[in-house]
């Protein structure tokens, strides 16, 4: 019997059987290769990160404790019975308000430092109250920033001649504004302006609507707005954790200029946690399912 002859397949059968073992091989160390170095980089972004978050963890303490010692110094030397000089408290306040305006209310002590200026008259009296303004509105300033970036505004002009005549107060262009799916209407009526404090009193009223039903419920609120109002401490508290604030940005010339700021209730002072009802109902509307997805 004649051997078989080998055809094409049988040919390349032989020369391919090495050749797999070879690639195999050459697969099996790719993979321990990669692998590894896949493992090493994974604990090596993690070393970076554990060290990040511990670098991070100690500087806050170190903030803090820095922030707590001043804070305590400051607000010490502010009550003793021999206080210094309006130049001095003066000093103190802008130390407080650059480095604790998110969590205090200092309304009350720009206010009687304003009061100790006009007593004090004349150009010194007129210089000490410029200081409290640029203090002030500098602070806003920066609130404003960050409460722009996480929220919605829009600003309005008022002109005093306009509310001389109309002495019920001015109406203002009103705003619509949506912010994380929460849609509301704000509408601002401008009462009185009171040109010797640089303040106005404002109605506010915001209509929200339902998201189930379509209907708009309506709140209101009055107050009266300066350059002694933070955004972050001064503003009104909405349904859904979320503020409303208006401030002063000008005032004089025959008419003023005023912003408002809806934002997230997060970016709010520290002292303004929310409910724990707003956590839980946040939660369950988080938990939702959106309108028309399956089940």
């Amino acid at each position: 019997m004649e051997p078989r002859q080998k055809d094409f397949w049988d040919k390349a059968a032989i020369v391919l059987q090495p050749v797999g073992g070879l690639l195999a091989a050459l697969a099996v160390a790719g993979l321990g290769f990669f692998g590894s170095q896949f493992i090493e980089r994974r604990q090596s972004e993690e070393t970076r990160a554990r060290f990040t978050s511990e670098l991070i963890s100690k500087r806050e303490e170190a903030d803090s404790a820095l922030r707590k010692d001043m804070f305590v110094s400051i607000i010490q030397s502010f009550l003793r019975a021999d206080s210094t000089s309006i130049d001095d408290r003066l000093l103190k306040l802008e130390l407080l308000a650059y480095n604790f305006h998110e969590s205090l209310n200092l309304k009350p002590l720009f206010f009687q430092l304003e009061r100790d200026a006009i007593k004090s008259g004349g150009t010194k009296g007129a210089e000490l109250r410029d200081r409290l303004s640029k203090v002030a509105r500098e602070v806003t300033r920066k609130e404003m920033v960050v409460l722009e970036e996480a929220g919605k505004s829009f600003e309005r002009t008022v002109d005093f001649d306009d509310l001389v005549r109309n002495p019920g107060g001015i109406p203002l262009d009103p705003a619509v504004l949506t912010l994380n799916k929460v849609e509301r209407n704000f509408a601002l009526v401008v009462k009185k302006a009171d040109v010797t404090r640089k303040e106005m009193q404002i109605r506010l009223e915001v209509k929200t609507r339902n998201e189930d039903t379509g209907e708009y419920r309506t709140d209101d609120a009055e107050f009266w707005v300066g350059y002694y109002d933070f955004p972050m401490i001064d503003h009104v508290r909405l349904s859904r954790d979320q503020r409303f604030a208006v401030i002063l940005r000008n005032f004089g010339g025959g008419s003023a200029r005023i912003a408002a700021v809806y934002f997230p209730g997060a970016y709010a002072s520290l002292k303004e946690k929310p409910y724990v009802q707003e956590l839980v109902k946040s939660l369950l509307q988080q938990n939702k399912p959106a309108e028309g997805a399956s089940r």
